[in-house]
Parts: structure tokens; sequence; C-alpha cells
């Protein structure tokens, strides 16, 4: 296992090497990109409408820089002003009034104002809305419009997280007049405006001279997908790629960071990894078996092996960087002959096979294989399955049609995936419902900190996944790049505030 890891760190440190050799003329930091950007991204996204899909890439083309919300998540997870200038808040928590930034314009010219805001979220409320956030605008009970530039939303109860959750890529603002053909033409108020897809290659956006907000420095802006991470290393040691935040070739960083052409940054993602179980399929209906797949994972072994080290080992569905975290690792150590005991009671015969779809991104694919090995020291037989993220999205996520997958889960301070009626994992807990709903319903900070903390235990305490790591943020940039984001508190490449250095 360790050496096949090593081979593919070999094999992508060479190709980059050859690469670097035969074109030094495109080195990094070049004259020519003082107002242009090449971003390179792992996954393809399968359109570019993030209020009609799941996929995280969605969000990271087109967060802050096509599309903006009435508020917007920063750098540091803190929620600001966006196409809302201010808001207020009615003492019984059930009112927000929003003051509208006024002037804004759609890339088509049509008008943002509140009549925009009371379609936007009606569309999301709908009942065949395809919002993949769906339940986040549930409390809504009503928009009203008292002059253009007022929005006034009203809840159906208090909800402590709105102002977050209306800063969400699922929350943004749409036209009425383009929001049908969003998906391949994507029409916003952003800083950016599309201008290219090649399909299988890039993305490509451009300034947007009508820009309601201050002007970006950057021209164009290009992402350029690569999976590979042999090719992706290859493409940022040639000049390429300018910058890659979430770099999928971890064993080639310390190259990078010998290199004064480039800047290695390693920040935190929301990436809960996970070996996602489908609940309703035997064995895994069985909670006994599910905390015995978790006993039979040696974490730290698995960051090392699949990730170079950089990870911290998680116990629940939540992140280290979380308010309310608590460290829940503990509860299932690595245990071989606790897993042996527990499949044994669960009546799991030794050879019993597991099959687990593996999509593109290399903590997947790596971390599959590493994980395969681990589980036959315990009697169960893997079959890997590589797949396509398209595929991915279609079978695992949309038709439940798996039993095992690895997916790192992006979305801020998603407790709630667990509370849904329908999610693809397929866990139905009437106490963890309940709980839930408590959560949102309570506004003192404190006592929202403490069921978060409850909620936590409760998943660690049913398993419904096999939780393995905090995802980190690894990016690789030329040194000349002012402005990414060191780390990612919801899925975006906000290229808003980017610019090369004199």
């Amino acid at each position: 296992m360790n050496r096949r890891i090593a081979a593919l760190a070999a094999g992508a440190l060479l190709a980059a090497g050859t690469a670097l050799a035969a074109g030094t003329a495109l080195a990094a930091g070049t004259d020519a990109a003082k107002d242009s950007l090449t971003l390179g991204m792992v996954l393809e996204p399968p359109h570019l409408d993030p209020t009609a899909g799941a996929a995280s890439a969605i969000r990271e083309v087109t967060y802050a820089n096509i599309y903006e919300g009435l508020t917007r998540i920063d750098h540091d997870g803190q929620v600001r002003p966006g196409l809302a200038e201010s808001w207020s808040i009615s003492t019984d928590g059930l009112t927000y009034t929003f003051k509208l930034v006024g002037g804004v314009k759609f890339h088509d010219g049509s008008p943002f104002n509140c009549d925009v805001v009371k379609f936007s979220y009606g569309r999301a409320t709908a009942p065949d809305s395809v919002n993949a956030q769906k339940q986040l605008f549930e409390p809504i009970a009503d928009v009203s419009c008292p002059d253009q530039y007022t929005a006034v939303v009203k809840l159906k109860r208090p909800t402590a997280l709105f102002l977050f959750d209306m800063g969400w890529g699922d929350a943004v603002m749409v036209s009425p007049k383009s929001a049908a053909t969003n998906k391949t033409d994507p029409v916003g108020t952003g800083p950016f405006r599309f201008k290219q897809w090649v399909h299988g290659d890039r993305v490509v956006l451009e300034r947007n001279p009508d820009y309601w907000g201050a002007a970006p420095k950057l021209k164009t802006v290009t992402f350029k997908f690569v999976a590979d991470p042999s090719a992706a290393t290859a493409a940022v040691l040639a000049g390429d790629i300018d910058a890659f935040p979430l770099f999928p070739a971890p064993e080639a960083i310390d190259q990078f960071k010998a290199d004064p052409r480039f800047k290695v940054v390693i920040g935190t993602t929301e990436g809960k990894t996970i070996v996602a179980l489908n609940n309703t399929r035997k064995p895994f209906d069985d909670v006994r078996v599910r905390r015995a797949l978790t006993y039979a994972i040696d974490r730290s072994a698995l960051i090392d092996a699949a990730m170079s080290g950089y990870g911290k080992p998680i116990g629940s569905h939540y992140v280290p960087t979380d308010p309310g975290y608590v460290d829940l690792t503990g509860t299932y150590p690595y245990d071989p002959e606790k897993a042996k005991q527990l499949l044994k009671d669960a009546g799991v015969a030794p050879g019993t096979e597991i099959t687990i779809m593996l999509p593109p991104p290399s903590y997947a694919r790596r971390g599959g294989e590493v994980i395969a090995a681990m589980w036959e020291k315990v009697g169960i037989k893997t079959k890997l399955v590589p797949i396509e993220w398209a595929q991915w999205l279609d079978q695992v996520f949309m038709r439940t049609d798996y039993q095992a997958t690895i997916i790192s889960h992006t979305e801020a301070r998603d407790l709630d995936i667990y509370a849904r009626d329908k999610y693809y994992f397929n866990y139905h807990s009437d106490a963890y419902r309940a709980l839930y709903e408590k959560f949102v319903q309570t506004v003192d900070a404190k006592a929202q900190l403490e069921l978060v903390g409850e909620l936590q235990k409760k998943l660690a305490e049913d398993e419904p996944n096999v939780f393995l790591f905090a995802l980190a943020k690894v990016g690789v940039a030329n040194a000349k790049l002012r402005g990414l984001w060191e780390n990612d508190p919801v899925p975006a490449n906000d290229v808003t505030g980017v610019s090369w250095a004199e």
C-alpha cells in the first residue's frame, strides 16, 4: 500500500520535473499574467447554477465571483453584508428587514430589487424546487416589499443560523429573466461575468465593467480542471496554472516549499471526509457493523498514507474550527480485535465483501486503498470501484444506488443533513431530528453551542458513517499572487480580491 503511494508521488515529481525542463519559458510569474489568473480545480462542475445542484465545484467557480446573496461568508467564516447593505432583526427573532444596495444590475441588465429577493426565495421554497439546500429556506413564511430596496422576511419560527444560511451559495439572488438558463449561461450580479465553458477543460470568466461594488483587479479568470495529481503538479511547476487552492498531490508539497517561485499555504476547510454508508443496505443497517468498520480504521495512519499527513482526525460530522466542536475521536479508537468481535456479534462472516465507490479526488482514490487494507485485517474484503464525478452525483448522491463511498462534505456546519427526510446515506433517527429542531429554534448562543455538542455526540453514538478526518486546504500558488483565501469556511474560490504583486 505505502509502496503504491510512494510510486504515485515519484511519478508526479518525475512528470513535473520533465515539464519544467521543457518549458522554463512558461515559468510561474511571467509578466503576461498580471491581469489574468488560471486557477486549478480537481472536479469540473456539472453545471453553473448553485441554486440547482449539490456539487461544491459549482460554488468553487461561482461563489462571490458570478453570483451574490443578501449576505456573504468571508474568508474567516463571518457573515458580511452582500446585496443587503444592512439589516435589523425583530426582538422575537421572526422578522428580518434587509436594506438592499441600490442601483445593482444583473449581467444582462436586469435590475436587482426586492422583487428579485421575493422571486429567489420563493423559487427555493416552491414544491418543485431543486435547490440542494431547500431546507435552509423552509423557515421562511413570507417576503414582502415595502419599497424596491427594502425586503422584509418573516420566519415561521426563530432560526439560529438564518443570516449565515443566507450567505451560502445556494441562497444567491437570481433574476426571473435568466433563472431558467443559469446552468449553462450563468447570470448574476457579481464582479465577474461568464465568458466561456470548454467542457472537460475550463470555465472562463471576465471582469464585469458595470459592477456595483469595487472593481476586481483581474480582467479574466480561467478555472482549469485537472483531476490527475501528476498532471496538476506538472501544470503548476510549468506555470500553466497560477494557483491550485485544493492541490491534489500533497506528496509534492515539499518540492514546492523549497522553490522560491511558489508559496504553499496549509489552511482549513469545512470538509468532513467520511466513508458514507448506505444505512438501508445490509449489513450497514446494524449499528454494530458501522462501529466495527470504524474501529478497524487507524485514522492517523490513513492521513499519513493518503494525505501525506495533512488533515486532522474527526469523530463526528464537525471539524475542529467550527464553533461548538467536540473532540470525539476517542469514541472508536483503532482496535481491530474489537472490530472483529462486533462483526461476529452482528453475524457478518469473514470474507464478506463491501463495494466502495470512489469519486476522482485523490483523498478518495488513495484513501480507499488504505482503508481496504485495514478492513482486510478484520475479515472484510473490499471491492474498490473508481467512478467519474457525474456518475457519483447520479448513482450515489441522487439514486443512492451504492453500499459505501468516500467523500468530503464541504458545506459549513451542515448537521442538518442528518435530520432530512431523504439524504443519500439514509440515516433516520427521531431522536436526532428532535434534537436538531430544538437547536434551530434556540436563540441563546451558549445554549446553541451546547446543543451542537449534543448533536455531534448523537452522531458518534449512532455512527451512520465512518468519520475519518477534516480535509486540509493544501494550496500551492505563484509567490506573486495576493488575496487568495487561506481557509475555506464555505466551498469557494473567491477571486474578487486577488491581484498580482508588482
